[in-house]
């Protein structure tokens, strides 16, 4: 499932340096994924000392900026982040107002053509959002529920602007993203809530960007007003996956302290590949048990705070069926990433291991197909 907020991390490397470089300082912009644009602004400045030093912001979400660091030699340019998986290869014009490249983040590849932009054509950067206070209502001033179109793939939950968005989402989905619970620990669900499927597009009623226990308080909202959910908890004991450190300890993990109370960043690059981005492993787990696995998953690593990684695995059947997507057979690649479980251990230093865990289990009293809008 592709998971709230898509947050892009570039690290910008206009490979090697040395006399006679063009003098790329200024603004850059382009756009990635056609047909639902994403725009991307760098800003390149000398830096102290010498060099270049840079700024890269996303600026349909919100456009913060991240740093970056610049070197020039000749017209071979290439862009990467290693903690995401990405990189941007391409070549300086002879005139130097174009880089010409191609997008990638571990899925298909995308042109992406970066132009150096004057005051009449820079976009304009927008102030970074400001949280919603901490005692602000929880709760959604406006929201429209509607059936999803016939046949659409995929599912999304995510935030635009001031917009609360799901796409193709069930009952199932909300109350599983809500309450943080597999769909295993809801007991009592008639059948519909797992076979209609519904477009959210709500506002919060105060103003900020909710972190995430506001974000999902408003989702129970959403479900308590619209849905009439009511329901009651009990400690049940279930299969369960159980998400603990690995002996010889966690290992590519980068701390994250820039936004504590923000939203995590975790969207698919493609099955198997999963790009983390501020995020506790209580959050992780409850991705992996809502998107990718048939069972909860308990977080028992004890690792504090929040964190960057990323985690590549080859995808096997038995996974991403709560997406309804079926998973391709292997394809022999002798350099394809390993499975799930070896992958985590090897690339995390964590280990996903079946267990029966004692879940928390949301019995359903009352539930209701949503009211009209």
């Amino acid at each position: 499932m592709r998971y709230l907020r898509h947050v892009v991390a570039v690290l910008v490397v206009l490979s090697g340096g040395g006399a006679g470089a063009q003098d790329l300082t200024g603004q850059w912009q382009g756009t990635i994924n056609p047909g639902k644009e994403l725009r991307l602004v760098f800003v390149i400045a000398n830096a102290d000392g010498g060099g270049l030093r840079a700024t890269m912001h996303s600026i349909d979400q919100g456009g913060q900026a991240i740093p970056a660091n610049v070197t020039v030699q000749g017209t071979a340019v290439q862009i990467a982040i290693p903690a995401g998986k990405i990189t941007i290869e391409g070549r300086l014009s002879a005139d130097a107002t174009t880089i010409i490249g191609n997008f990638s983040q571990g899925g298909p590849t995308l042109p992406i053509s970066l132009m150096r932009a004057n005051k009449e054509t820079a976009w304009a950067i927008p102030a970074p959002p400001s949280a919603m206070a901490a005692d602000a209502p929880t709760t959604f001033d406006v929201a429209s529920i509607k059936l999803s179109n016939p046949g659409a793939q995929g599912k999304l939950f995510t935030m635009k602007g001031r917009q609360v968005l799901t796409i193709n989402t069930t009952a199932l989905d909300l109350i599983t993203f809500a309450y943080g619970v597999h769909t295993r620990q809801i007991v009592g669900a008639q059948p519909w809530m797992n076979s209609e499927h519904y477009d959210v597009s709500a506002t919060p009623t105060a103003t900020g960007v909710p972190n995430e226990r506001q974000l999902r308080a408003m989702i129970q909202s959403l479900l308590a007003d619209r849905f009439k959910l009511a329901f009651r908890r009990e400690t049940r004991e279930l299969p369960a996956y159980v998400i603990t450190v690995a002996p010889g300890g966690p290992k590519n993990l980068t701390r994250n302290t820039t936004n504590p109370d923000g939203l995590p960043g975790m969207i698919f690059r493609g099955l198997g590949n999963l790009p983390v981005s501020n995020a506790t492993f209580s959050e992780f787990a409850n991705v992996m048990q809502t998107a990718v696995l048939d069972r909860p998953v308990v977080d028992r690593t004890g690792l504090p705070g929040r964190y960057d990684f990323t985690l590549n695995w080859t995808a096997d059947d038995s996974q991403f069926a709560q997406m309804g997507v079926r998973v391709p057979p292997p394809s022999g690649d002798a350099n394809a990433p390993p499975g799930l479980f070896t992958a985590i251990q090897e690339q995390l230093g964590l280990r996903l291991e079946p267990a029966n865990a004692p879940v928390d289990a949301l019995i359903i009293d009352r539930v209701e197909k949503p009211s009209e809008n």
